[in-house]
């Protein structure tokens, strides 16, 4: 099976330090529903691995969040594109729970959902944490210079054989080349 795991928020939609609270202020970044229908039209299931401490905090609702994400899978169907689950944390830094990226849960239930280990699996974010998860468990770190990816890029926590790309887009096109 090919399995691929992404970020939301700075990878496939402009983030928002204030979050992204309901459907209209869910906005693509230029070229990423494309990218993510070229992955689905090659086999790949393609899960999502969130932080949402904006449901966490009382900034958004259970309800404006399956709006957001009703939104994101009506645009990808138009592309022929599909995301195959979306596994997200809805805790704050102060709850302390193991779901919490960079905390491996939300990567240990992919894992037992898929039946899949996930060494080598491409797990693609813009933050620091979702490539510190993605190293813990054995998966390929990819970095994304959208949304906090160029900040990102300059740490020196970079996990060791993190690969570096503008933007989803030339990521996916490194993939299914």
């Amino acid at each position: 099976m090919k399995l691929i795991i992404l970020d939301n928020n700075g990878v496939i939609n402009y983030g928002s330090d204030a979050f992204i609270k309901t459907p209209d202020e869910w906005k693509p970044l230029p070229g990423s529903l494309a990218a993510i229908a070229r992955l689905t039209q090659a086999g790949y299931r393609v899960i999502i691995a969130t932080n949402q401490s904006g449901i966490g905090r009382g900034l958004l609702d259970m309800a404006s969040f399956n709006a957001i994400n009703t939104k994101m899978h009506k645009a990808l169907s138009q592309l022929g594109g599909r995301i195959d689950a979306i596994f997200f944390c809805p805790h704050t830094h102060l709850d302390k729970c193991n779901c919490r990226k960079p905390a491996i849960g939300m990567f240990e239930e992919i894992m037992q959902r898929y039946c899949i280990d996930l060494k080598n699996i491409p797990a693609i974010g813009d933050s620091l944490r979702d490539l510190q998860v993605a190293a813990k468990v054995g998966a390929t770190p990819i970095l994304v210079l959208t949304g906090k990816g160029k900040k990102t890029e300059s740490d020196d926590r970079l996990p060791a054989g993190t690969r570096i790309f503008a933007d989803l887009a030339t990521a996916v096109d490194s993939l299914v080349a």
